[in-house]
């Protein structure tokens, strides 16, 4: 990744590095970032649980979205990367994805009891699938613009570590969702608490994701406008020529293919989480279920705070690979561990591997982006 040429002792020029401002509002942009995954994942059980939706159907709503994803990010990158307005390429993108996105996220878990299983479905699916285009219009531009706020080294890994540090307040409130939605004392039942928390995350999701259009300063806002191209022929053979020219870049692609690993590993391992808590360590019992699975979101995310700062500060004496290999093999163990941790006689043996796998997410949420940036450099260097 470029590390071998790297002085034992960089020191960032002043003039490269962010101010705690920028770096502040930029982390609160990942905070909107991982909050609506986290809340999402932590509110679609009510389908199940509360609306009595097949788990296959549900199933089938966790997957048509990605498709999507897969098509619609390309086209937005290349969009945000072409857009030329006075106020930059991509905070105008920020801004209204943040708006959009945030009112959607609160229709689509507007639902009520007393309609038809394929009247969810077909309800869910459509909302989450405008709502993901919309949200691709907000992230996209968004970490577009964290990878060119610094051209320097280490002050990336920096910004990353920051952005992901404020991250992990979406995954220290998001594993309580259950157990919120459960309670029958500010809800009437696990749907009625699902429509309310949906409104205030989708409330923050407008509210905190337009404060980087507004603060943050984009460095290549005033770039020439790209040549015309011949019509939307001519659009598509140049965002294809561009994914050919990307295929090519070794590098990039084994961080995306390590970012799709273990992202999606967690991502299908944590769909299973509540299910194995409730039903096999607590023999069905949705408060104690609900409590543990609290418990231990707070403490996982607590200790990714401290994996992040460590990770960050270990990047800058043994390189960023050797810090990230260090952190996945940590994150490995910590999955061996739940293995034990998963106990009906000693539930809480489980909080054991969360120190462990903390390294997981916060290690590939600091690293891997600061390593992309770095691999844009050398594409530029040998094209």
């Amino acid at each position: 990744m470029g590390e071998a040429g790297q002085p034992k002792q960089h020191i960032t020029a002043p003039q490269d590095r962010i101010s705690i401002f920028q770096k502040a509002v930029y982390s609160i942009g990942s905070l909107v970032n991982q909050f609506q995954a986290a809340a999402i994942g932590a509110l679609v059980i009510v389908l199940n649980l509360g609306l009595g939706m097949s788990p296959a159907l549900v199933g089938i709503l966790g997957a048509i979205p990605r498709l999507i994803d897969a098509f619609s990010d390309p086209l937005i990158g290349y969009s945000s990367d072409n857009t030329r307005t006075r106020y930059g390429r991509r905070k105008p993108w920020i801004f209204f994805g943040a708006i959009f996105s945030g009112i959607l996220f609160a229709l689509l878990f507007h639902l009520y009891k007393g309609h038809s299983q394929n009247f969810y479905f077909w309800y869910f699916l459509v909302v989450q699938c405008l709502f993901v285009v919309s949200f691709a219009c907000y992230s996209i531009p968004w970490i577009a613009l964290g990878y060119e706020m610094t051209p320097d080294y280490h002050e990336r890994t920096r910004l990353q570590g920051s952005s992901n540090f404020f991250a992990q307040i979406a995954w220290l409130v998001a594993p309580w969702f259950f157990a919120i939605m459960n309670n029958k004392t500010m809800f009437t039942d696990i749907v009625h608490g699902a429509r309310s928390l949906a409104i205030i995350v989708g409330s923050f999701i407008v509210v905190g994701g337009i404060l980087p259009a507004i603060f943050n300063k984009e460095l290549f806002a005033n770039l020439p406008r790209p040549e015309k191209t011949k019509g939307h022929l001519g659009t598509i053979k140049d965002i294809l020529n561009n994914c050919a020219i990307t295929l090519k870049c070794r590098p990039f692609l084994k961080l995306v293919m390590v970012t799709f690993l273990i992202f999606n590993g967690f991502m299908l391992a944590s769909a299973f989480t509540l299910y194995v808590i409730v039903y096999y360590v607590f023999g069905g019992d949705w408060g104690k279920g609900g409590t543990l699975l609290g418990l231990f979101g707070t403490t996982s995310s607590i200790c990714t705070l401290i994996a992040i700062s460590l990770t960050t500060w270990i990047s800058t004496k043994i390189g960023k690979r050797n810090a990230f290999l260090l952190a996945m093999f940590l994150a490995i163990l910590g999955y061996a561990l739940k293995w034990v941790g998963y106990n009906p006689h000693h539930p809480y043996l489980l909080l054991v591997a969360a120190p462990f796998l903390a390294f997981h997410l916060g290690a590939l949420f600091t690293m891997v982006p600061s390593m992309v940036a770095d691999v844009c450099d050398l594409d530029e260097l040998h094209p």
